[in-house]
């Protein structure tokens, strides 16, 4: 496909509300994919009769625009992203606001996305008890963090190198701002946001040991339904000594699931000789994995 053709095409893709924050490295990634499992006379088609009223067109349009509401998972809403960066920017311009007042601020912004919603109600209690385990960690990898790293504010840590990943080059942006302001108040905090595709967990690699990594709620985006080795691959492979893993508890119709843990990934710890700690929430359930081969005894309560 040629490359101006492929730029429309993305652009088209992107017109969807729902998918407008996606890099467009993403899009024509998963566009690539598409391409390379559909039939070669579709593309063939496409080729051919490339303009928005056509048939082929549509459909692939349509069909790429699915798969990427799969992958993401994405719920965010333009209205939802104005409110963010309104909410950043209020706390980036004032010098001089109060504990409550920033707090405030913060539970207005992980208030706008459903995931971190959710967490308000138990946030600083998750994080006291991720750390009675982990120990207080002085670096963090954020996998797929979308607008996690708010609630920074809820950790109780003075010394820390933060590092989020994510897609979105406007959460992106608003998170760079934040890590600015943190830097600010608290020099021992260093916050590094950069827009990094969670497929490409290879170019983590780069890091030394990390203390913790977050992946909330990011397996079903690394395996796209194939099984589970993507997310056994970078569980192995990130350098860090703990990852904590969470997975929703609630179907779509926002019913409890019957049976929340998910044995795949207990077995996974289990045949790779890593210890585990599932903590259950409302909404959630989080796997703390302690990545070693030492045969010390399993944790299951």
């Amino acid at each position: 496909m040629d490359e101006d053709k492929v730029i429309s095409l993305i652009a088209d893709i992107k017109k969807r509300r729902s998918l407008r924050d996606m890099s467009d490295d993403f899009v024509q990634e998963q566009l690539r994919q598409y391409f390379l499992k559909v039939p070669q006379k579709l593309v063939k088609d496409l080729r051919g009769n490339f303009h928005q009223r056509s048939a082929v067109y549509k459909k692939v349009l349509k069909e790429v625009r699915n798969h990427l509401r799969r992958v993401y998972s994405l719920f965010r809403v333009e209205q939802e992203l104005k409110h963010r960066e309104k909410f950043v920017k209020e706390l980036s311009a004032a010098h001089h606001l109060s504990e409550k007042e920033h707090l405030s601020l913060i539970t207005k912004i992980l208030s706008s996305h459903s995931s971190t919603k959710e967490r308000l109600p138990f946030y600083q209690q998750l994080y006291q008890k991720i750390f009675a385990i982990t120990g207080k960690p002085s670096s963090i990898i954020d996998l797929g963090c979308g607008v996690n790293p708010f609630s920074i504010s809820f950790m109780g840590l003075q010394r820390l190198n933060y590092y989020a990943y994510d897609l979105s080059e406007d959460e992106i942006t608003l998170l760079q701002a934040y890590f600015s302001l943190l830097h600010k108040q608290n020099p021992s905090f260093e916050g590094h946001a950069e827009i990094t595709d969670a497929l490409h967990w290879q170019d983590l690699l780069q890091h030394d040991t990390i203390d913790l990594c977050l992946l909330f709620k990011m397996t079903d985006v690394l395996d796209q339904g194939k099984g589970h080795k993507a997310s056994e691959r970078i569980i192995k492979s990130i350098p860090s000594k703990y990852i904590v893993v969470s997975f929703p508890i609630t179907t779509m119709s926002g019913k409890r699931m019957n049976f929340p843990r998910r044995t795949w990934i207990e077995l996974m710890c289990k045949r790779l000789g890593y210890t585990f700690t599932p903590m259950t929430y409302i909404n959630e359930i989080f796997y703390v994995i302690k990545k070693t081969t030492a045969s010390s005894e399993r944790q299951t309560h």
